[in-house]
This record gives C-alpha cells, sequence and structure tokens, in this order.
C-alpha cells in the first residue's frame, strides 16, 4: 500500500493568499492569479485558439509540472469548455510532490468565485493527500490525472520502458500513443522558481518532456532563467523571450522543434515484451464478450469514450458470478506496500469517486460504510498499523474502538474495527443492467460466442452454428473462467473457487444493522426484510448446487462479528446463490492486450537461459483483442479501473495508472514469468 505523507505545509499572507513553507514561494501572482494562468499558460499555448480548430472526436493532453492550488487546471477546464467542440476529450496530466490538503485546497480557491462550480466538482473527487501515485478524476469531457510523486519519477511512468529502434514501429500496450506519436500536445511548466526548486528544473526533466511530446507541442512558463532556456533547447525545443505577466519582467513559451531529436529514456529493464506492434487507427466498432461487472464496465468506459460497442452475453446482465444480490465494495489494505496493495489502494479509490460520482451507490446500492473487523489479535495489530498510515487520510480508512465502531454498525460489537465510511453495499446485477444501458452500446442476450476468428477487418465472433454474430475492429474477452475456451486465451493460468452467499430473514435484532460488517465472513444490512451474507471459498471443485455445510459456515462466520447475528437462521437449502470466482496466481486481474503465445515463446526463448536477457523486439499480440479478468471477489473494486484502463489502452488516450501497475496487470506477464523459469 503506497502512502506518503508529504503535504504541502501552507501559511497564508495577509490577503489570504497561500505561501509554500517547504520552498519559500508564492503559488500564484498576488496581483491576479487567475489571470496570469490566462495569460502565461492558456494564452501562449495558445490554446483557445487551438482548441476552436480540432476536429469531432479530439484529444487533446496538457501535461504541468506542478499542481499546486489547482488553479491551471479550473482555467484550462473553463477554456475548455467556452472554446473546444462539445465532442472533443481533454486529459490534462499534472505531478505534484506536496499537495495541498482539501481544506487549504478549497481556501486558496474559493479566491476565484468565478470558479465555484469547477472548484466544487475537483473538491468532490480530490484524492487523499497522502495516497501517493496516480489517480484518475472523470469531468465529463475533461479527464485529470493527478500523479502525486515528484516530477521526474511521475512522468517517467507514462514512458515506455524501452525506447524501440528506428525500424521498428510499436506502441506501449495496445493502440496507445507512448511511442512514436507521443503523448503531450502542451506544457504547462509551473514548479516553483528554479532559484527556489532547483531539483524540479534538471537536464533529466527536460529530456523528459522532449520524449513525451507529439510532433509541435508547445510550452509556456512563468520562468526566464537561463537554465530553463538552455534546457530546453537541448532537447530540442525552440524557445522565445517575451514580456511577461503584470510586473515579471521575461518569460518563455515555443514549440518542440523535432521530437525524434530527443534522445531515450532509459528505464529499469532492457527487454520490450510488453510493447505491441502499430496495427492502425483506434477502432470505432468493439465487441465485448461477457456482460459481468468486467464486461459491463469495459462496455461502459468505452461507450463514454464514443466507441460504438456490441455487448454480448450468453444470459442476461450479471447472470454469472456477478449475478449475487448484495456485494460489498472496500478493499483488504495491507500495512506494507506491494503490487497487490499498491493496486488495491488505487482500484478502491477509482471505485468509490465512481460509484459516488455515476450515483450508482444512489441508485442500486447505499454508501453505507463497512467496517472490518479483525480476524484475530495478529490482524488487529495489522489493522491499527493500517490506521497509523492513514491518519491524514481519515476519508480512506480510520480505527474505531468498539464503542464507536458498535455506535456506527447500530449492533453490539465485540471488538474495534477499521472503518470505510465511503464504502458501502451494490446489487452486481442491477449495476451490470445500469452500465449496459447506455445509448452507445447494444446489448445481445442469450448469445454464446463459440469462437473468435481473425479477418481482414478485425474479429469475427462465431456462435454455436458458426454464425457470424458480431463483426468488429477489436474486441474484449470478459467472460471470467470461461474465456478459457477461446483459442486465444486458453494459455492463461485462470483459477476457478467456489463461492455461495447466503440469504436468512433479519431478525428484531439484526435489523439493526446499518453497516456492512466483514472479517472471516459479511453480512449487509437488510433490504425487504432480507439480510445477504456469505461468501464461502472452496476449491477444487465444480458442484453448483448449494450445500448446507456452505450455509453454516456462512451463519458462523457472521455470528463471530456481533453476538446480535447469532439468530439468524437460513429457512431453506436454496436461499443461497452458488457462483465462481475468476482468480489468478498472483490474485491481481489480467487486463490488457492479449498475447499470442506461440508468438511469444518464439520471439523470448532467450529469456528461458537467462531470464534477464536482452531481447531486442516488441512482444507478439494478436491485434486489437484484449482481455479483461481475473477479478476474484474484487470485483466492484477492481472493475472500474480496469475497464478505464482497457478503454484508454483501445482509444489511444493516456493511461489511468503507472506503468509499473499496468505491467502488473498485464496479460503477458505470466509467459515471460514461465519463460524466465523455462517452464514453457
Amino acid at each position: 500500500m503506497t502512502l506518503d505523507p508529504k503535504t504541502a505545509r501552507i501559511t497564508w499572507d495577509e490577503n489570504g493568499q497561500p505561501i509554500s513553507n517547504q520552498f519559500d514561494d508564492v503559488y500564484f501572482s498576488k496581483n491576479s492569479g487567475i489571470d496570469e494562468t490566462r495569460f502565461v499558460f492558456l494564452k501562449h499555448n495558445d490554446l483557445p485558439e487551438r482548441w476552436k480548430d480540432l476536429p469531432p472526436g479530439a484529444v487533446f493532453t496538457i501535461a504541468e509540472t506542478g499542481f499546486g492550488t489547482g488553479l491551471n487546471f479550473l482555467a484550462a477546464w473553463q477554456a475548455w469548455r467556452d472554446h473546444a467542440p462539445a465532442n472533443a476529450t481533454l486529459h490534462f496530466i499534472s505531478v505534484e510532490k506536496f499537495p495541498l490538503s482539501r481544506d487549504d485546497l478549497a481556501r486558496a480557491l474559493s479566491l476565484w468565485p468565478e470558479l465555484n462550480d469547477l472548484a466544487s466538482a475537483l473538491l468532490r473527487q480530490y484524492p487523499p493527500v497522502d495516497a501517493a501515485g496516480f489517480h484518475r478524476l472523470n469531468f465529463g469531457s475533461v479527464q485529470l490525472t493527478l500523479i502525486y510523486d515528484d516530477a521526474l519519477a511521475g512522468f517517467s511512468q507514462l514512458l515506455p520502458i524501452v525506447q524501440p529502434g528506428p525500424n521498428v514501429a510499436v506502441q506501449e500496450c495496445g493502440f496507445g500513443p507512448y511511442s512514436g506519436k507521443g503523448l503531450v500536445d502542451a506544457w504547462f511548466l509551473d514548479g516553483f522558481a528554479p532559484a527556489k526548486n532547483p531539483d524540479l528544473w534538471t537536464p533529466e526533466l527536460f529530456q523528459l518532456l522532449a520524449r513525451l511530446s507529439r510532433p509541435g507541442a508547445t510550452f509556456a512558463t512563468f520562468t526566464a532563467a537561463g537554465i530553463v532556456r538552455r534546457g530546453l533547447l537541448a532537447e530540442g525545443f525552440q524557445v522565445n523571450k517575451v514580456p511577461g505577466y503584470g510586473t515579471k519582467r521575461e518569460m518563455l513559451h515555443g514549440m518542440i522543434a523535432d521530437t525524434q531529436a530527443a534522445k531515450p529514456v532509459e528505464g529499469k529493464h532492457d527487454f520490450s515484451w510488453h510493447l505491441v506492434e502499430t496495427k492502425g487507427t483506434p477502432p470505432k466498432h468493439v465487441a465485448v464478450i461477457g456482460a459481468g461487472m468486467a464486461g459491463c464496465h469495459t462496455a461502459w468506459a468505452l461507450a463514454q469514450k464514443g466507441v460504438q460497442v456490441t455487448l454480448i452475453e450468453q444470459a442476461e446482465p450479471g447472470a454469472g458470478a456477478s449475478g449475487n444480490p448484495m456485494g460489498v465494495l472496500y478493499s483488504r489494505l495491507s500495512h506494507t506496500t506491494g503490487r497487490l496493495s499498491d493496486f488495491n489502494l488505487t482500484a478502491y479509490l477509482y471505485a468509490c469517486r465512481f460509484y459516488h460520482q455515476e450515483g450508482f451507490f444512489q441508485s442500486v446500492g447505499d454508501s453505507c460504510g463497512v467496517l472490518q473487523l479483525p480476524e484475530n489479535p495478529e490482524h488487529e495489530t495489522q489493522l491499527r498499523q493500517i490506521a497509523e498510515l492513514m491518519l491524514q487520510s481519515p476519508e480512506i480508512a480510520r480505527w474505531l474502538e468498539p464503542t464507536e465502531a458498535a455506535e456506527i454498525a447500530g449492533v453490539p460489537l465485540p471488538n474495534g474495527a477499521l472503518y470505510f465510511p465511503q464504502a458501502g453495499w451494490l446489487s452486481p446485477p442491477q449495476l451490470c443492467r445500469a452500465l449496459a444501458n447506455h445509448p452507445n452500446i447494444r446489448l445481445l442476450t442469450g448469445t454464446r460466442v463459440q469462437e473468435i476468428r481473425q479477418s481482414t477487418n478485425g474479429w469475427e465472433l462465431l456462435g454455436d452454428t458458426d454464425e457470424v454474430i458480431s463483426a468488429c475492429e477489436a474486441a474484449v474477452i470478459a467472460c471470467a473462467y470461461s474465456s478459457s475456451q477461446f483459442a486465444q486465451s486458453m494459455h492463461l493460468p485462470l483459477k476457478k473457487i467456489r463461492g455461495q452467499v447466503s440469504l436468512a430473514p433479519a431478525t428484531q435484532t439484526s435489523a439493526t444493522l446499518k453497516t456492512v460488517l466483514c472479517g472471516e465472513g459479511y453480512i449487509a444490512p437488510a433490504v425487504d426484510g432480507q439480510h445477504c451474507m456469505g461468501a464461502s471459498f472452496v476449491l477444487r471443485t465444480e458442484e453448483t448446487e448449494p450445500s448446507w455445510q456452505e450455509h453454516e459456515g456462512n451463519l458462523h462466520n457472521v455470528a463471530e462479528l456481533s453476538p446480535a447475528l447469532n439468530g439468524l437462521v437460513v429457512e431453506d437449502l436454496h436461499q443461497a446463490r452458488v457462483s465462481f470466482r475468476c482468480t489468478t496466481p498472483d490474485y491481481l486481474p489480467i487486463t490488457g492486450p492479449l498475447a499470442d503465445a506461440d508468438t511469444m515463446a518464439e520471439r523470448f526463448a532467450r529469456l528461458r537461459q537467462n531470464a534477464k536477457a536482452n531481447v531486442d523486439q516488441p512482444g507478439g499480440y494478436y491485434p486489437g483483442l484484449f482481455i479483461n479478468v481475473g477479478h476474484g471477489s474484487r470485483g466492484l473494486a477492481y472493475t472500474p479501473l480496469c475497464a478505464e484502463l482497457l478503454a484508454c489502452l483501445i482509444t489511444a488516450q493516456p493511461l489511468p495508472l503507472p506503468r509499473e501497475q499496468i505491467l502488473s496487470l498485464h496479460p503477458a506477464r505470466f509467459l515471460i514469468r514461465d519463460l524466465g523459469r523455462n517452464r514453457i
């Protein structure tokens, strides 16, 4: 779990304007910060005029070297709303090493009443300040990727791990824009002054700016310091010195002259299995196989980006593993850092923002909060350690002693608990139906895909009698463990784990439960007089019938959570639902482009002798074929972010996760691991 409590330390001058204690510098002009922003960054990047000329469906990307108070972002958002076409998308990527607390951010932005509506929207989604890493915030046609990190480290996560040779046309992971064409259209270089913050304005940073720039990318900065001018010139930028804003004598602006002249940036690895050979432009029509949570979220995320989606389901939306009447949104956080714990936190925060912003908690669930009770004394110690890490972010989770926990729960509790105030429960079947109800989605139910066949223009999905169900430019496999039936994906190491939920009438005592309780099992507040509890965890079985033994196990686990729940009774064997979780060996989802196992084994055969061998060629992937599976029992938490990642890969838009996390979810990771261990 990545937490980094480096909050900005602020003092306020006599006019109520913020000053950074870390850098002893102002965040914006004392005369008029918003006018300075419009003059320096909007005018000298020529943004309103460039936006007016954008073609339909265009994507424009701004990157910024210091988020600060968010003033530049809000001013750009306001100008975008006034000048850009309605169907275009603005991506704003900003790094911030010392983020302001939500209270300080609100106080700073209150200086600009004309931005109140945008500032309120930002504050509602503003991420906890000590949750380091990437945070994707969605505001309709405007997307903010806020990176809590040093600029060099943060922007480095947007690059390919290696720079391919001049004769190899490749792109990062999918249709993505991370090599060749670049990523950024305009730069806001707005860190504190070079004299105050020399660690920001380094040759390595200027090299990154050039590497990430699209041809013709512009920049603007308030400073005219020689170190900045020389650094930009050295990386191929044309630099102009012009009068600055107000009393500022000079500033710099310009554009990149030649992106091909930018120097390669070294990465941590020296082979390129994740790089995909370029295969044309992003698709306009995508088929998604499977209308569970992974498939419906993927279809919705693509549809939101203007893609026409055919969503194919052999039964009804949410009928498979996503069919339990109630599912719990929360995350099993860890007191230590690691790939799984870091992703758990990032995905959970994104899911909370998504369900709240899109109104799903109101329409198909309840953000009643979740209490995670310790399973033993050692686990309680770990939960308390997590709470200690989050003292600055109680909106993520905080520890409650037994009396306060019981008051929030509405029933007596034997122990304290870790409280997730933004979490709660949702109905997965209702959620799937709501996600699929989008004007850009065509839903086909009662339709089974038997085979996926490559065609001249993309892919054909064939049914039981070899008829073509759908012809599409790109396809996404999102049918959980059933994904193993297809020739292209049968190599993936998917695991199938049985789970049974139990339904029981509420008792007079249990009816007072107000929040979800989790421990060895879970129970949600009663809806229409009935509790949903679960879920069993049974390996190596294909049995689909309900089990009294699993009912008894669920009831026992719930009774351990609270003595008030000891009287619950399952009245009928069939007051249950059995389904099968789809998990992976490392318990992380599989999301991204689907590898051709034979081609990968051939191209990266050298890894069998040396797992760190340098293989200077891209991976072997099926063009336009993707997968999104392996979410286990964390579907509500994982699928929103995985769907956004996949939709951005497919539509060539900036990605919502750092490179390292993308590779930890990558479908080819198991092939590369097994080659390195000489298992295939």
